[in-house]
């Protein structure tokens, strides 16, 4: 059985709009949520950006039953580890144990906002190990002090402390995240239905843990006009995370799709109203091993509509499909 996901799409809905999204997707029976963690949307057309935690927060309050979780926060650039801990054990009270820390090592997109130049993937690899091991810390309880070759902590403490800390999940892309999430996350994240990523997982202490993916959707009864939002709003998903992560702003992700058509957004991306052509694109993560996949509806203002469908025809013909 794999669990089917709402993803609120920070990059693509004012804050007011998300809770509302996620309260929807709560009463549609989808079996969790995530929420992105952006400071810029990757394209212009997006136009939204709000601040995650506190979207997240009314959220907790918002719903009674549905998991949220980020998808994901660095923990390195724009916030200090010891504040993630913090805003992530607030946020576990808030939800009752429903809330999963997602993490990853950043984009650039998001992280140049304070200055200091990108390092390179090697640095920030290190720089996420550390700042997982500073959380794991905090999250024990007690007075941590810190010094690393990243990060410096004095005396920090945790007050506010859930009877469980939340769950913590690392994004991965090759061998030397795997190897990390492996040791040092409960699940793991990733956004390409790769078997080897969950082979490579497993090999370094995965095996047995939750594997969460992620896939963008595109319903809208007239296909034509899916597409055409589609490609609008995210043809820059097929560059993939080694040039996603490197590019600094919007205009850089405009100009590195202007050659992406339409159809090769159709190509990759299920639009429409048939419920199997939505099938058929989750079944890869099933298959390769994913125990959830959170569905990424593309278009802020199409939400509701993806929403009652969803409920009427999508959850059940997903479940049926994947046992």
């Amino acid at each position: 059985m794999v669990n089917i996901g709402y993803t609120m799409m920070t990059e693509q809905a004012g804050p007011r709009a998300l809770v509302d999204h996620v309260v929807r997707a709560e009463q549609a029976g989808f079996d969790f949520s995530v929420t992105s963690d952006h400071y810029f949307p990757w394209l212009r057309s997006q136009g939204h950006s709000p601040y995650a935690w506190a979207v997240l927060g009314a959220a907790a309050q918002a719903t009674s039953r549905i998991p949220l979780m980020t998808y994901v926060t660095c923990p390195t650039f724009r916030y200090h580890p010891a504040v993630v801990a913090q805003k992530a054990a607030t946020l576990q009270l808030l939800s009752q144990g429903r809330f999963r820390l997602g993490l990853g090592s950043g984009e650039n997109l998001n992280e140049h906002v304070m200055g200091g130049g990108w390092p390179g993937v090697d640095v920030r690899h290190e720089m996420l190990e550390e700042a997982v091991e500073i959380i794991r810390a905090l999250f024990e309880g007690g007075h941590v002090t810190h010094r690393g070759a990243h990060f410096d902590v004095e005396s920090a403490r945790l007050w506010d402390l859930p009877d469980e800390p939340p769950p913590i999940g690392i994004a991965v892309s090759g061998e030397r995240s795997c190897a990390l999430a492996g040791r040092l996350a409960d699940l793991v994240i990733a956004t390409e239905p790769k078997p080897d990523l969950l082979s490579a997982f497993d090999r370094h202490g995965g095996r047995g843990k939750p594997r969460v993916g992620q896939l963008p959707v595109c319903y809208d009864p007239d296909r034509d006009a899916a597409v055409a939002r589609a490609h609008e709003q995210f043809r820059w998903f097929g560059n993939g995370w080694k040039v996603n992560a490197e590019l600094p702003h919007p205009d850089s992700f405009d100009a590195a799709t202007r050659f992406v058509r339409p159809k090769d957004v159709a190509e990759a991306i299920p639009c429409g109203d048939d419920p199997d052509d939505f099938v058929a694109a989750v079944k890869p993560y099933a298959d390769a091993g994913f125990t959830e996949v959170a569905l990424v509806q593309i278009g802020g203002d199409a939400q509701e509509p993806f929403l009652d469908w969803s409920a009427r025809t999508l959850l059940p013909a997903l479940r049926e499909a994947l046992g």
